[in-house]
């Protein structure tokens, strides 16, 4: 399901041209080691790139198959700040010597002290070498986070391990894990991913065909894990989980990014199918989902496809809310509908939306069909780190989209 080093194929929600830094400390092209300290004892290492570009340097982070380049870098006196493209967060970083940075990761959705120390070293060519026999990984995993609580939730854990590599994801029943990839050493494997939103880092042992291991997320939390081998194991239907629990036509009110009061249904939407998406641009499942929006509004909106985008945003007030959303729009040259459903809160979500049974997830979507009925509502979004579960999702939801079409 996923690619060997050699074969990556490079994905990223990135419509960007290369950003670059101007600096005064010449900075090393080429591949670097970076790392967040999460804990005193727990590192998060991910891959970077630096390229020369001009006069100034460009920056990127590669996740297994995803590379994001970072934007708007901006010079701070000794330092240099490069803000993530699709969150609100930003690496800053003094560059010691062309070899070394060291800096923090400041994630602003968190608050502003949000810091997790990063270091940078470039890598020196080395001879070749032949990594050390390694445990398999490979497979599908039944997966149990925090085991030992009143609360474990299920997952399903994809694994591609090549010599002393692993990549892969996990998917759970309100979205997956993204991009992950790391190492193994002996029975032991670390599994991480940095997007600017997320910063995860899983560690495992291998003995006989079962794991346990520790999850960490950002510098705020740890838990358990363990997985077994089964390649049956299915989690529940997505399009199960939030349904339709009063008798009352589909319809709801919101704020346009003006302000002004937004109802639906509208003569707007009248013999349409449209998609009501439930989302929030802090969210990176809703980010993937977005991006498989867009390339579903421009195949099918001249036959009559509309989207509709509600975003729940971090900062608590409205003008905050719709610029944020305004800045997605712009970035990723969205021409769908784009409205402001208030604070990042479901328990909001699920009041405005009171015919549904609850929303749990950022991002649930609702496919109505051109009699103005629910034909059907997905919970989650598992993206493009999830292999072929994405690429039948994307298959299956195009069809869907066709035949209501033509209903």
């Amino acid at each position: 399901m996923f690619s060997r080093p050699s074969l990556v194929l490079i994905l990223s929600f990135c419509f960007l041209a290369v950003s670059t830094v101007k600096t005064q400390t010449k900075v090393q092209p080429g591949k670097w080691n970076a790392s967040l300290q999460l804990t005193p004892d727990t590192k998060l290492s991910f891959r970077m790139e630096v390229k020369k570009h001009k006069e100034s340097y460009a920056f990127s982070i590669h996740n297994a198959e995803e590379k994001i380049t970072l934007n708007k870098p901006v010079n701070e006196g000794d330092s240099v700040s490069l803000e993530f493209p699709n969150f609100h967060s930003v690496l800053k970083f003094k560059i010691e010597n062309k070899h070394s940075l060291n800096g923090y990761w400041t994630n602003f959705n968190k608050g502003k002290n949000y810091r997790i120390p990063f270091k940078a070293d470039y890598i020196k060519e080395t001879k070749f070498y032949v990594p050390a026999p390694a445990a398999d990984f490979s497979g599908r995993w039944k997966t149990t986070f925090d085991p030992n609580t009143k609360d474990p939730y299920m997952a399903v854990g994809i694994f591609n391990s090549y010599r002393d590599k692993i990549y892969g994801t996990f998917l759970t029943e309100t979205g997956d894990y993204r991009f992950l990839e790391g190492k193994i050493t002996g029975t032991r494997m670390e599994l991480s991913g940095f997007d600017g939103s997320h910063a995860f880092h899983f560690t495992g042992v291998l003995k006989e065909n079962k794991i346990n291991g520790h999850f960490y997320s950002g510098k705020h939390f740890k838990g358990e894990w363990t997985a077994e081998l089964d390649s049956s194991f299915q989690l529940r239907n997505p399009d199960s989980l939030t349904y339709i629990v009063k008798e009352e036509p589909f319809a709801f009110k919101v704020k346009d990014l003006e302000g002004n009061d937004f109802s639906f249904p509208q003569n707007k939407f009248d013999n349409k199918v449209t998609i009501v998406q439930i989302m929030g641009t802090w969210c990176p499942n809703c980010m993937d989902e977005t991006k498989y929006f867009k390339e579903l509004y421009d195949k099918y909106h001249d036959q009559g496809l509309e989207i509709i985008s509600i975003g729940y945003e971090t900062p608590n007030n409205f003008a905050e809310q719709a610029e944020k959303i305004r800045l997605l729009q712009k970035r990723h040259q969205l021409e769908f509908t784009f409205l402001v459903g208030g604070p990042a809160n479901k328990g909001l979500a699920s009041e405005q939306f009171s015919m549904l049974n609850k929303i749990i997830s950022y991002p649930t979507s609702i496919f109505i069909g051109k009699d103005g009925n629910v034909k059907r509502i997905h919970t989650g979004f598992n993206g493009p780190g999830t292999g072929e579960v994405y690429l039948n999702y994307v298959k299956e939801t195009n069809a869907f989209i066709e035949e209501q079409l033509k209903q």
